[in-house]
């Protein structure tokens, strides 16, 4: 049974410090008759984003902030496994913010469970998928939590409305309402939407100073192409360039050099959970360089009927993600699908990068199953070519008889 606003004494909120959450803990305490607020950050890579997160929370009315250092958990239990399934949404969304809510999430609850809370609170909107990922997961640990969710019940209708109560609250904004873009940041990537980008016509302002930050356009980008090779085991990053790196500073040495070089800026109307159409612009330059190194590795890694069947299960996987169900049997048995079909996708690939693209420039495994002297035009003394005939009347047989039953 839900409680009384009266009876909650004791709030845990999901606090990044933007606009929404900032306001949230004043408007907790002015609705929940004077609670506790305690604030909790989880560090994913938002990097200066944090800084003077304390002080600002604890300004603005909260007892407590917790920053938790989520990194390393992130790319390793998150973004790896997303990366070997090969999940993309709707083939152009790598998913950024989608995996980096149920480990957000998922601490949260572990935090108000050992504080001892009567509710836990998020800043997401009730147009957005990210409310559906924070409360599925806070259901998957926590399933009698109330969950307390002020966009759908406050008073404010807009953003507009939320800066005015900033400035009549005196909360201090790292945006104003000329640049009120509505952006996520993490490791993985960077999102942005709202403002001009609310209408697809509209051409993103990318070499508008301030408006890509994990990287520059293509047309910003060197004249001379950069060289990388990523290195895996068992579908795995584990090198870039020869050097052996933690899984962290792998994505952070790609999104430098994709960065760099315009790689990863995508610009699509998704089909969001919720029902409607949504328009962002996504910067993932890493990723992007992760995601083209790994397929082309599967290419010679992975049999025929695997590697096709495992374009299903990406398609599958990248939904289960994006819709907020990672802590679900059926991700967990996807999951170990893809783990099982990644035990010979180790080698080297080098690809080239060069103003926004990204250009295959060799691949090496010693569980290739390419095989030269095969695949070759020249003479060979394995493949009878003569056996296609037999196989091509047993393969077309089906077809031969439907086109006698026509008549034909």
């Amino acid at each position: 049974m839900a409680k009384s606003k009266k009876d909650i004494k004791k709030v845990v909120l999901a606090y990044s410090g933007g606009l929404d959450t900032s306001i949230i803990i004043p408007w907790l305490k002015e609705n929940y008759n004077n609670c506790e607020v305690i604030a909790v950050s989880g560090d994913v890579g938002q990097g200066t984003e944090l800084d003077g997160l304390e002080e600002k929370a604890i300004a603005t009315g909260a007892s407590k902030l917790y920053i938790e250092d989520l990194n390393k958990e992130f790319v390793e239990d998150f973004i790896w496994p997303t990366l070997k399934a090969g999940a993309v949404y709707e083939g152009k969304y790598l998913l950024g913010t989608s995996f980096a809510r149920p480990i957000i999430a998922k601490r949260i609850v572990e935090i108000a469970k050992a504080e001892g809370a009567d509710a836990i609170c998020h800043g997401c909107t009730g147009k957005g998928n990210d409310q559906v990922r924070f409360e599925l997961t806070i259901k998957a640990f926590a399933p009698d939590m109330q969950i307390i969710a002020p966009w759908r019940t406050w008073e404010f209708k807009s953003r507009e409305d939320e800066i005015a109560y900033a400035e009549a609250k005196n909360i201090p904004l790292k945006i104003n309402r000329e640049t009120n873009y509505s952006k996520d940041k993490n490791l993985w990537h960077l999102s942005h939407e709202g403002l001009d980008l609310e209408d697809p016509a509209n051409e993103p302002m990318y070499n508008k100073e301030g408006f890509l930050e994990l990287g520059v356009s293509p047309e910003q980008a060197p004249d001379k192409p950069t060289y990388v090779t990523v290195s895996f085991e068992k579908g795995t990053p584990v090198a870039v360039d020869g050097e052996k790196l933690p899984a962290v500073e792998i994505v952070k040495k790609l999104n430098k050099l994709g960065g760099e070089n315009g790689i990863g800026i995508v610009d699509m109307v998704e089909n969001r959970l919720v029902g409607m159409k949504a328009r962002g612009v996504y910067e993932t330059p890493g990723g992007t360089i992760l995601y083209a190194a790994h397929a082309k590795l599967e290419e010679i890694c992975l049999d025929r009927d695997t590697l096709h069947y495992k374009q299903n299960v990406a398609n599958r996987f990248a939904e289960l993600v994006y819709f907020g169900q990672w802590f679900t049997p059926l991700r967990e048995a996807l999951s170990a699908f893809v783990d099982s079909t990644q035990q010979n996708v180790t080698g080297d690939v080098k690809l080239k990068l060069y103003k926004g693209n990204i250009i295959d420039a060799g691949v090496t495994s010693p569980y290739s199953l390419y095989d030269e002297e095969i695949a070759t035009f020249d003479e060979d003394e394995v493949y009878d070519q003569n056996d296609s005939a037999g196989f091509i009347n047993l393969f077309g047989l089906p077809i031969k008889v439907q086109a006698k039953k026509k008549g034909l």
